[in-house]
């Protein structure tokens, strides 16, 4: 398949978790998100994006909430509620910086099928030549598996190797990977750089978050996909303002994973 890229921009995957969406707190923060939009805007000049987030389920329990609703805990129905309002979201603060955005909603049933990769790579390409930002999300109203476990970690990582991306990046509330526990060794420290996954996969936990529903172990799978694809993976610290350009700027600390 044809790349369909501009041959002087590198393209990136952004992958945003619900934690990083959120801060850390249970509403999504329109200040994050437009904190991501000021940084993709001024990297436009050299870079490509695609965004795969997630937070659909946090921002519907935010606006369940706000309305008054009776609690809905089917996390399908909480979905179909909250990606409208995760998309406007994203509309509203991406095109104030004249950044357009489409929504692409996909399920692992997608990257299966010939016909429907074909249909992917096609539309992502021709959204990407009119300057769009493709935000990508898992179709959770049909799909359950992804709701269970990744936080649309590995959808990410099949993205990026459809698409051929340059880097995938995992925003993560974590420094990338440590050489320790950090909640049990105050002096554990960053990995910066990661040859081989097989070295570190038996000793990554699988904490996860109240809202988010990955955690570490499941990046590392999808950093294990998108290595065997030739693409080089970076577990960075999403929290702070400007992660994404410091990141780049090698300002503060982040885990590489080689591509093989």
């Amino acid at each position: 398949m044809e790349t369909g890229r501009s041959e002087n921009k590198k393209r990136i995957i952004l992958k945003l978790g619900t934690t990083t969406l959120t801060r850390g707190t249970k509403s999504i923060s329109r200040g994050k998100i437009e904190d991501v939009a000021r940084q993709i805007k001024a990297l436009s000049n050299d870079y490509e994006f695609i965004i795969v987030s997630s937070g659909a389920i946090a921002a519907a329990k935010q606006f369940v909430q706000l309305n008054g609703q009776s609690e809905i805990k089917d996390k399908q129905a909480l979905a179909s509620i909250g990606q409208p309002h995760l998309m406007r979201i994203f509309y509203e603060i991406f095109n104030e910086l004249g950044l357009p955005t489409a929504q692409c909603l996909l399920t692992y049933f997608d990257f299966d099928n010939d016909q429907s990769r074909k249909n992917i790579h096609h539309t992502i390409n021709e959204l990407l030549r009119n300057n769009y930002v493709p935000i990508i999300n898992e179709n959770d109203t049909v799909a359950t598996e992804e709701i269970k476990f990744g936080d649309n970690d590995k959808l990410a990582a099949l993205t990026a190797s459809l698409m051929e991306v340059d880097l995938l990046i995992m925003a993560t509330n974590t420094y990338g990977l440590y050489d320790a526990d950090p909640n049990n060794n105050p002096d554990a420290k960053t990995i910066p750089h990661i040859e081989n996954l097989n070295d570190i996969k038996s000793v990554v936990g699988e904490t996860k978050t109240e809202l988010g529903s990955g955690g570490m172990k499941s990046k590392i799978e999808a950093a294990e996909i998108a290595t065997k694809a030739g693409i080089e993976t970076w577990l960075i610290y999403g929290y702070a303002d400007n992660f994404l350009l410091d990141a780049m700027s090698a300002k503060v600390p982040l885990t590489k994973i080689k591509a093989c």
